[in-house]
This record gives C-alpha cells, sequence and structure tokens, in this order.
C-alpha cells in the first residue's frame, strides 16, 4: 500500500524567530463511508452488507457510551480508546476541581495487528 504526502512549510511554534522547515504531510486520497466499509466487509466474509451496517452502528453507538461511563474499550489486536481531559491546574490537590476540566478527548492507541499494517506503508510524492 502506498500513501500520498505533499511539503509544507512549517514555522517552530515554541520560537518564532527560528527559520522555517519544509516538512512531509500526509495527503488524503479520498473518504470511505461507514455503508463502504460495510459493503467491503462483507466481500470478504460470510456476513452480508446489512448485517455488517448492523453491527457497526451499534459499535459506534457502544464506544462513546462505554467511554462516557468511564471505561476504556479493548477492541483486541485492533486498539484501544480511551478520555483524555485537558485541564488547568490547582496549587493543591484540595483545590483541584471538575470544573477545571476544559477538553474532554477520545484517544486511540493501535493494537498489534493495526501496527504491523501501518509498518507496511510505502510513501510516495504528490
Amino acid at each position: 500500500m502506498s500513501v500520498k504526502y505533499n511539503v509544507v512549510q512549517r514555522g517552530n511554534p515554541s520560537n518564532a524567530e527560528a527559520p522555517k522547515k519544509f516538512y512531509p504531510s500526509i495527503e488524503s486520497s479520498g473518504r470511505k463511508t461507514l455503508r463502504q466499509m460495510a459493503a467491503r466487509i462483507s466481500e470478504i466474509s460470510t456476513v452480508s452488507s446489512a448485517d455488517t451496517m448492523a453491527v457497526l452502528e451499534a459499535l459506534l453507538t457502544t464506544i462513546p457510551q462505554e467511554l462516557a461511563a468511564g471505561n476504556i474499550v479493548e477492541l483486541g489486536d485492533f486498539g484501544n480508546f480511551w478520555l483524555k481531559a485537558n485541564a488547568d491546574g490547582a496549587d493543591t490537590a484540595e483545590a483541584v476541581r471538575a470544573t477545571q476540566i476544559n477538553t474532554l478527548l477520545p484517544r486511540f492507541n493501535a493494537g498489534k495487528e493495526f501496527k504491523k499494517v501501518l509498518d507496511t506503508i510505502e510513501y510516495e510524492k504528490a
């Protein structure tokens, strides 16, 4: 598999005086909808596209619910989802309040099989 990249120039955010440098930036080759993914899964399995859609819809409903309940969602070799909070600090442990949480973000850590696929990607300049 091949992923295309283009070249972008960026400054150093921690030092505005530093010279700008050029970096590779991954370029999307398109988008795939949930329905398209279900059709692809049905092509490589014995499950119909409609049944695959039902399972994917259920998965997409339950993952946020489990995260909202404070759980880490483990999807085997695919990877794990969890929540990360960005918050303002306090001077003492007693002063910490939930209102200090500014942002709550979902995070994903790729599992073993996912990482194996990522390791096979080749890059091609766009």
